[in-house]
């Protein structure tokens, strides 16, 4: 009887490793070698991708050639750099493991096929490749993702703002800017560029500080989204506070510059529509001194 009592001890004490083993898995599944099934699909291949939120806003991309368009918004350019972090974090490199398998914690998790933060549909052509849910998030650039078809709920490293469900959120922000002027004409001063140095239309030296202000200005030109309809309408009806004709390297462009209810727009003639700047944008482009740009003032 004393010999069989530690080969008891031995199996009890066996049972309660595999019992623990079991119900730690269920909370936090430990990596199990294989990577989530996201990493199997190619990036290169994506060339539509449909955002939509938990409110019903939704976002559509689709690529055209090697370059992301918005078909809701006149086929504006998208964001390249930030479409491409959103393809990296859904489908690279299998290190980001299941923490949560269960119907509930889909559902806490806000990664449920009814409830989410955000659902991420990418497609080829007409077929659809994936599709990924996004929900709480545990931590600092961290959100729960799961794929559908799929019980695994995972911790992907990935900030959810960076996913708007917003087609004007994926606007291409350098899309305006005006990188090798050469001729500058507004309402009050016009230069221009002549055997690599820069003239007034009034035959003087544009002060080289405040023509330094405007061709910076106008090549880190930033856009923050469009105007709404109402705005644009108003907008479209009322006179620009400035106007540039431009020639550049790249071809000639209209710029025209207005603020109204503490708001700030700008339009292109590349463009069909109005666009959204900050404060600080209009200001560096529409308080550029027009005596210092002809040569005449004095600098203070």
């Amino acid at each position: 009887m004393k010999r069989a009592i530690p080969g008891l001890l031995l199996l009890l004490l066996a049972q309660l490793a595999l019992v623990a083993l079991v119900y730690q898995s269920e909370l936090n599944p430990l990596p199990s070698g294989a990577a989530p099934s996201t990493a199997a699909l190619d990036a290169t291949l994506v060339d539509a991708i449909a955002i939509s939120g938990s409110e019903g806003a939704q976002a559509s991309l689709k690529k055209i050639g090697d370059r992301w368009q918005l078909p809701a918004l006149h086929d504006l350019p998208a964001d390249r750099e930030k479409v491409a972090s959103l393809l990296d974090a859904l489908l690279a490199n299998g290190s980001d493991w299941p923490v949560a398998s269960s119907a509930a914690a889909r559902q806490r998790f806000k990664v449920a096929d009814y409830l989410y933060q955000r659902k991420i549909d990418l497609s080829v052509g007409k077929e659809q490749l994936q599709t990924v849910f996004l929900g709480t998030s545990p931590g600092f650039r961290k959100v729960h993702a799961r794929v559908a078809g799929e019980d695994e709920v995972r911790s992907m490293t990935f900030n959810l703002h960076d996913a708007p469900a917003s087609d004007s959120a994926w606007i291409d922000p350098a899309l305006l800017q005006v990188r090798t002027p050469m001729r500058i004409d507004a309402d009050a001063y016009s230069v221009h560029r002549e055997g690599g140095e820069w003239l007034s239309g009034l035959g003087g030296t544009p002060d080289p500080r405040e023509l330094l202000a405007l061709l910076t200005a106008l090549r880190t030109l930033q856009v923050d989204g469009v105007a709404d309809a109402e705005s644009a309408a108003g907008l479209a009806e009322s006179e620009a506070e400035l106007v540039l004709d431009i020639d550049s390297l790249s071809g000639p462009v209209l710029l025209s510059f207005w603020q109204k209810d503490g708001r700030h727009f700008v339009r292109s003639s590349e463009f069909p529509v109005i666009f959204r700047i900050s404060a600080y944008t209009f200001e560096r482009i529409v308080g550029i001194d027009f005596l210092l740009m002809s040569g005449q003032g004095e600098v203070q």
